[in-house]
């Protein structure tokens, strides 16, 4: 039985003690995104200029403090990702009236920019586009020209490589093996645009003890996970927020760290994850039952050409996918050394 360890850090995320130089391959996190109301108060609690600077409408100097602020957090971020990891940040840009003057300010923007200033690569991005029908939604003068804006109804997912290409070792590689994904994931995935709303699962009792919760969906972070990450390796999210990103992990396999400001925030984070094995188990049942019924459906439309993944008991379209096993959650337990997560198996013909 394989076990995996979470680690839930109740400290400010400029610091991160108890985290190793260079332990992580991948970091999955959406920060406080600079100049959106609701995170005012935190930025001023550590740099008290801000607020004189959006009082007297010295917007651009309070959004480059606050950027300040992140670049901090970054330059800790680094030291904890190994050569080759990766980080994924889901960031929005905002939109804001200050002085009577509506602008956009480029979160993302500034964010690579500090990436890049690390000597990180910025990959292709991905669009996280998050609909709404809210008959209100629109900003400006109505049908009139000139007054309106455009509705802005997406956030990004940055990708950014830290080095080279990884390099798996001979004897690492029946694990990346393992932990490959099916060729229909793999076509949805790594598309550009993501569309989904909310959160596509729903946890019992995870809330957040914030006024209003920033949490992004538990598929974008199951998603990220799979994509840049094996099965062992150790994920961060400084910004842990409702834990969604320690949940997904546990979920793929992965070991974590999560590192959350808020110690009543920490406290429900812990709690929920001792409650969550069917919820998560349920994610990967339902994986391999989408699997199934795309096989029903590609052999339906005449497509033939199929190798066996004996692990699954299921048909594949590529070599590549015929390694892969996926495992449920025996139990999880809170220990001294963090939550600890033991693992078994899928084994459909069980």
């Amino acid at each position: 039985m394989k076990t995996t360890q979470h680690r839930l850090l109740n400290q400010n995320a400029k610091d991160l003690k108890g985290i190793p130089d260079q332990s992580v391959a991948l970091v999955v996190t959406s920060p406080p995104y600079p100049m959106i109301e609701m995170w005012d108060e935190l930025f001023i609690e550590l740099r008290p200029e801000i607020k004189a600077h959006l009082d007297e409408g010295r917007s651009y100097k309070a959004f480059n403090l606050m950027h300040d602020v992140m670049n901090e957090i970054w330059e800790e971020v680094d030291r904890t990702v190994a050569p080759h990891g990766f980080v994924c940040i889901n960031i929005g840009d905002a939109t804001r009236t200050i002085n009577g003057q509506f602008q956009m300010y480029s979160n993302h923007s500034k964010i690579i920019e500090k990436f890049v200033s690390m000597g990180y690569s910025v990959l292709p991005d991905i669009i996280w586009r998050k609909t709404t029908n809210a008959p209100n939604k629109f900003m400006g003068s109505g049908m009139l020209p000139s007054g309106a804006y455009v509705t802005y109804e997406h956030e990004y997912i940055l990708i950014f490589r830290k080095g080279g290409k990884r390099v798996f070792k001979k004897d690492e590689i029946p694990n990346r093996q393992e932990s490959a994904f099916f060729w229909e994931e793999r076509n949805k995935w790594f598309s550009d645009l993501w569309e989904f709303q909310g959160k596509t699962q729903k946890f019992k009792n995870v809330v957040s003890t914030r006024e209003r919760s920033a949490a992004y969906p538990f598929e974008l972070a199951y998603r990220l996970i799979n994509m840049y990450s094996t099965k062992g390796d150790y994920v961060l999210d400084p910004f842990v927020g409702t834990g969604t990103t320690m949940f997904a992990a546990m979920c793929a396999e992965r070991n974590s760290f999560g590192v959350e400001i808020d110690p009543l925030l920490s406290k429900t984070v812990a709690e929920n994850a001792l409650l969550l094995k069917s919820d998560l188990n349920k994610i990967v049942t339902d994986r391999v039952e989408r699997h199934a019924e795309f096989v029903i459906q590609e052999m339906a439309a005449g497509k033939d050409k199929w190798y066996d993944n004996d692990y699954l008991n299921v048909p594949v379209k590529t070599r590549q996918e015929v390694n892969i096993k996926l495992s449920l959650i025996d139990s999880i337990e809170q220990t001294e050394d963090g939550i600890i997560v033991k693992h078994v198996d899928l084994n459909p013909l069980q």
